[in-house]
């Protein structure tokens, strides 16, 4: 299977939502920045040679605090897998990013993992004699925020993030609907609405048994707002296919198409050179 990438996942729903995810999860960062100069950077490579690694911010934005002149950094980064010292690297790409900018910088940690785990937010140096240093970083983990705090909210980064959010496994239906209720409910244009849809779905996937649960659900609720949940279903498995946004089914359908231009290659030309099929 295919592996999920979800820094690209992340950095997308976030940069095209980011005035949405700072009301949502840091309103007093939201309340005191000026969005209306925000700028997204190009992504920072920074190399540790000791480790022999190559590192990349995922989200760094340009902005004003409202009432001030001069710039400053916004720094999100997600992490999807636990990391020994995540909170030292947060302090470094910190330390790296003002060596450049030389600009105030507000960095936040997103933790994605599949299960509850308890970060540090706070990374301190010095001696019994003296505190060097104190660095502190917003942090977002996902899985201890639970998943119907957020139902009532037509923010739609807190849609998509349920399928992050801490749930049940037997929960996983209801929190679909509750999904594609929220979605219904905010009247987006389709690129956003498919786009949701598509972060969702990537990481709650049902099994065949909690599909027909499912539709079993769908008639319990109105006519109407089901046609609307179901258009919406319906947009972004089309967009998977042609696009390959939903990994895991998108593979069968690329094999498939490899498979048929293959037979029209064969039926054309006759034997297919070994080189042309291992390439495709």
């Amino acid at each position: 299977m295919t592996q999920i990438d979800h820094d690209r996942l992340f950095k997308e729903l976030l940069e095209s939502f980011f005035a949405e995810f700072l009301a949502l999860f840091f309103p007093e960062a939201h309340a005191a920045v000026d969005l209306s100069h925000l700028r997204f950077l190009q992504q920072e490579v920074f190399t540790d040679v000791t480790a022999g690694e190559k590192h990349v911010v995922d989200i760094l934005a340009e902005t004003k605090l409202k009432g001030e002149e001069g710039l400053i950094l916004v720094h999100v980064e997600n992490q999807a897998r636990i990391q020994p010292d995540f909170n030292e690297r947060m302090f470094i790409y910190f330390s790296r990013l003002y060596q450049k900018f030389r600009r105030r910088i507000l960095p936040i940690a997103v933790f994605s993992y599949d299960q509850a785990y308890e970060e540090p937010d706070l990374l301190r140096l010095g001696f019994p004699f003296l505190d060097v240093l104190q660095f502190r970083f917003y942090k977002l983990e996902l899985k201890k925020r639970h998943w119907r705090d957020y139902i009532q909210s037509d923010n739609p980064v807190a849609a998509a993030l349920l399928s992050k959010m801490g749930y049940r496994p037997e929960e996983k239906v209801r929190v679909k609907i509750e999904f594609l209720r929220m979605l219904a409910r905010m009247r987006l244009d389709p690129a956003r609405m498919t786009m949701l849809a598509g972060f969702f779905e990537t990481y709650l996937k049902l099994t065949q048994a909690e599909e027909q649960e499912f539709l079993k659900e769908l008639q319990t609720l109105a006519p109407v707002e089901v046609a609307k949940m179901m258009e919406i279903t319906t947009s972004w498995h089309e967009k998977g296919r042609a696009e390959g946004l939903a990994e895991g089914r998108a593979e069968g359908l690329v094999e498939g198409q490899i498979a048929l231009v293959l037979r029209q290659v064969r039926k054309r030309f006759g034997q297919v050179p070994a080189e042309l099929e291992q390439a495709l």
